[in-house]
């Protein structure tokens, strides 16, 4: 009987190159989940375009946070919409305020007119006082109501004043704008309980009203003559007996 021989073949050699591969093949297999080598991999190619310089060089960490962004002085073509109109302002000369009309000739004009010309051309804060008429009985309650009204009117028309009540018979006032003096004097005399108003050295009253001192003499004398005209208590009641 023929033997027959089967030749074994010689078991090749695998090539080391292809079995690491091979074994990260099998071993996905058997885990799904990557190894940490693959990760780590991954990792430093997403990491490399970023640390590299337009060069090909590495750039170093601490001197990226050293480099310093260059801004160039010529800054005519760059538009900043944030900028104020005081920051655009700043430096420049001051141009002459043109709040007035130039200054009529005071020569044509009355002292009235001419008063009236100096209040509109006041600049800053302003005080001053108004008189009230004299004569009629008022608390100091009464006052300080008539002081609070004239100010919320005043303010609904823009006008920065503050009355504040000083006695039985005064207002006093202050305000932010010395233009605002024609506007608050106009007020005042339209008012049925004031009588005069003063602002600085000019006093202001209605066209035919004496002043003020003139006005308080005059009801003096009126009362004494009324005192010395009534008869005596002792009198009258001596009168009465008969």
């Amino acid at each position: 009987m023929q033997t027959i021989k089967i030749k074994k073949e010689k078991k090749k050699d695998i090539d080391p190159k292809y079995c690491f591969p091979l074994q990260i093949f099998t071993q996905s297999m058997a885990n799904p989940t990557p190894p940490v080598p693959i990760l780590l991999a991954l990792l430093l190619l997403l990491i490399l375009p970023f640390i590299l310089s337009s060069n090909g060089e590495f750039v170093r960490f601490a001197e990226a946070g050293k480099r310093r962004v260059h801004i160039t002085d010529d800054l005519d073509d760059v538009v900043d919409e944030e900028e104020d109109d005081t920051w655009k302002e700043w430096g420049k000369k001051s141009k002459p305020s043109s709040d007035f009309d130039p200054l009529p000739d005071l020569s044509k004009m009355d002292m009235s007119q001419i008063q009236a010309e100096m209040m509109k051309r006041q600049t800053g804060p302003a005080f001053g006082f108004v008189k009230l008429r004299v004569g009629e009985k008022r608390s100091r309650d009464t006052v300080a109501e008539l002081a609070m009204k004239w100010t919320q009117v005043l303010r609904t028309g823009a006008i920065g004043a503050r009355f504040m009540g000083v006695d039985l018979n005064t207002i006093m006032f202050t305000m932010e704008r010395g233009q605002d003096t024609t506007e608050l004097k106009e007020f005042a005399l339209n008012q049925p309980e004031a009588y005069e108003i003063k602002i600085g050295d000019q006093v202001f009253r209605r066209l035919g009203d004496p002043p003020l001192e003139e006005l308080v003499e005059k009801l003096q004398n009126e009362k004494k003559r009324k005192e010395s005209d009534s008869p005596p208590e002792s009198d009258t009641h001596l009168k009465e007996e008969l």
